[in-house]
């Protein structure tokens, strides 16, 4: 059974005038009146059925019973400020809530995380991967990667990735009956449609990039449909047709013989990624050290 705790303000007091001898230096430390010091240390003595301090003339000593506990209560003070002083001056870990494209972030972002959090500087990261754009007072997002033409009120950006559209396909279509080794080849292959449009900007499609490049007899609308950028990928991954795909969606896969891109041209968007926040954020050290890591991968001069 635990034993009954007198109350902590005469706790207190008393084992402030035990540690400092006088009942007004106590009321000082403690930034009370000597009455009220006085006060509790009745009360004290009251509850524990015995006298803890005497006089002799001017001065304070301590009884037997007030020194018996007297260099406990100290030692047990000390250790409450010191957990006083630990809980004020502790902060927590800093972590960036960070609003990404799922398809960036499969394609790009992740496999680029293990350099980031070898940096000094950085923190932990929480990736909010949603296709919408994060309301950043709303859903707490501290920082986002936005796709479009760099134009977003009331947050700072930062410019990160363009992007340009060009067939892709696993490498195995290049062998067989019909190899890729000119446009017009593609009339005997499927085409991958992400059917995603856009009025933020330019986004070309597979009848602008077939025009450009002067394929003939070739159906810029047959083929297979996807409405997820991550489906088609997978479908040009496994083989089944050619995709007509992004910078940022594909480069890692081509650097890594996944894919290949069979033909040279390549048609520019005006629509790009950004990093953006608040202007607040921007003086948050762990921000900065953020941004300029994209920066610094995405090959952004500085």
């Amino acid at each position: 059974m635990s034993e009954r705790m007198p109350m902590l303000p005469a706790l207190r007091a008393f084992e402030a005038v035990a540690r400092l001898g006088s009942v007004r230096a106590a009321a000082a430390d403690l930034h009370v009146t000597p009455a009220a010091v006085s006060q509790q240390v009745k009360a004290l003595e009251a509850d524990l059925g015995r006298p803890l301090i005497r006089r002799r003339g001017n001065a304070l000593e301590l009884t037997e019973t007030g020194a018996a506990g007297s260099d406990t209560l100290q030692a047990a003070f000390r250790l409450m400020a010191e957990a006083v002083k630990q809980m004020r001056e502790h902060q927590a870990q800093p972590q960036i809530r960070l609003s990404v494209d799922p398809t960036l972030a499969a394609s790009w972002l992740i496999g680029r995380l293990p350099r980031y959090r070898a940096l000094p500087g950085s923190v932990d990261l929480l990736l909010d991967a949603n296709r919408r754009y994060a309301d950043f007072a709303r859903d707490q997002v501290d920082a986002a990667i936005r796709f479009g033409i760099g134009r977003f009120p009331g947050l700072a950006a930062h410019f990160l990735l363009a992007e340009e559209l060009f067939p892709v396909c696993s490498p195995k279509l290049l062998r067989g009956d019909h190899p890729l080794k000119v446009p017009a080849d593609l009339r005997h292959h499927t085409l991958l449609h992400n059917d995603w449009s856009t009025r933020l900007g330019n986004w070309p499609n597979w009848q602008d990039w077939l025009s450009a490049a002067g394929a003939k007899g070739v159906d810029a609308k047959s083929g297979l449909h996807f409405n997820d950028g991550l489906v088609v990928l997978e479908a040009a991954l496994s083989g089944q047709g050619v995709f007509l795909g992004n910078t940022t969606a594909v480069q890692d896969l081509i650097a890594a013989r996944k894919l290949v891109a069979p033909f040279p041209l390549r048609l520019k968007s005006d629509l790009g990624y950004y990093f953006v926040c608040p202007d607040h954020a921007t003086r948050r050290r762990e921000i900065i050290v953020l941004c300029d890591w994209l920066k610094a991968e995405a090959n952004v001069p500085s």
